[in-house]
């Protein structure tokens, strides 16, 4: 097939965005199981209370797990 075809570009084009949509279907999988094993290890703590309360210490938790997933997506781009 030559490389500079319509048909050929086309075909790259839609592998492309089918690529993008399986990593994004993957990734949502991913953060959403990020999330529920967070929330299974402290199961103890109702985090968004306790951010409502002003505690600092799970507000930063909170905030470098969601900078650790997107770090992680990040390299994985």
């Amino acid at each position: 097939m030559d490389t500079f075809s319509w048909s050929y570009v086309l075909m790259m084009y839609l592998r492309a965005i089918g690529w993008a949509i399986v990593a994004a279907i993957g990734f949502s999988f991913g953060i959403g199981l990020a999330i529920k094993v967070f929330t299974w290890l402290s199961a103890d703590i109702d985090e968004w209370d306790e951010i409502k309360k002003g505690n600092i210490g799970v507000s930063l938790i909170i905030i470098s797990i969601i900078l650790m997933i997107g770090l992680l997506v990040y390299k994985v781009i």
